[in-house]
Order: C-alpha cells, then sequence, then structure tokens
C-alpha cells in the first residue's frame, strides 16, 4: 500500500470513530511510514521540525500516544522506537524480527504463535490481552555482509 493510500486509510479510520486526525498527527505518521523502518521519539521530532519549527517533544510524545492508541504505529520495547504499521483496524498479534547491525524491522505474522501462548496462558489462569514479541539477530543482508568479511579475512595459519 503506498503513503498517499495509507494515510488516507487513517484519515477514514479516525472520522470513523470520531477522533481527529490532525495535521500534526498525520505528519508524525507520514513520517514515520516513510521511513520504513524504526525511529526514535527524538529523531522523529528533528524530522518534524523540517515542517513545524516550533514543534517540541511533548508534541511529539502526545501524537505517538494517539497513533498508538489508534493502532498506526507499534513501539518496540527493546529499542525504545516506534514503527509504522500497515494493517491497523484490527487486534492482532505483533512478532518482529529486528536486525542488531542495521537496525531493519519487519513484522511478522507467526502461524500458531497465538494459540499457543493462548493455551499456555489459559492453563495457567492467565488471559493474554495483548502479545508483543521482539526477536533480535541478524537479517539476511547483515549476514551476507558478515559472511563476505569473514572470509575475505580468514586465512590459514
Amino acid at each position: 500500500m503506498n503513503k498517499a493510500t495509507l494515510i488516507n486509510k487513517a484519515r477514514a479510520y479516525c472520522e470513523q470513530r470520531g477522533a481527529r486526525f490532525t495535521p500534526l498527527r498525520e505528519k508524525v505518521y507520514e513520517i514515520l511510514v516513510s521511513k520504513h523502518g524504526p525511529m526514535g521519539a527524538y529523531e522523529l521530532l528533528d524530522a518534524l521540525k523540517e515542517t513545524e519549527s516550533g514543534a517540541k517533544p511533548a508534541t511529539v510524545y502526545r501524537a505517538l500516544d494517539f497513533l498508538l492508541d489508534f493502532g498506526f504505529i507499534h513501539r518496540l520495547e527493546s529499542t525504545n522506537a516506534f514503527v509504522a504499521c500497515y494493517h491497523f483496524g484490527c487486534n492482532h498479534p505483533v512478532q518482529f524480527l529486528i536486525c542488531d547491525s542495521c537496525g531493519d524491522v519487519a513484522e511478522i505474522q507467526s502461524e500458531g504463535l497465538k494459540e499457543t501462548l493462548d493455551s499456555q496462558a489459559q492453563a495457567n489462569g492467565f488471559k493474554v490481552s495483548k502479545q508483543t514479541i521482539e526477536a533480535h539477530g541478524l537479517c539476511s543482508e547483515c549476514q551476507q555482509t558478515e559472511n563476505t568479511v569473514e572470509k575475505e579475512h580468514s586465512h590459514e595459519c
């Protein structure tokens, strides 16, 4: 889904729920959608100041809270960063693959993971209300780079 379509979908979603998708909220969301990766709040603030010179940290945090509440973005707890969600409007379990080298983030839907977690939680008398899993490692590109570097620097003793 392209950026304009996604932003229009978010605007319509807010209108259906009687919420205001203010120009500032829209701009913060647009920045995250354009980035195609995680951004910290202060990185967002710097990007926002390019068009909104009076933007302050509280401005960004309020916009982030709104976007989180409506499911337009996700918060990566382990890196304290935010990433756009491209399929908001549904309550879905979230799993992220986070590359520790380049910082790339992929949102995935693992088949059976939610059911397994819910079953184990129920067996322990627990009800899961929200599930986010973050797995850290190396993306395929960084694995290739690492393998290339290792080959270039390997030598026989």
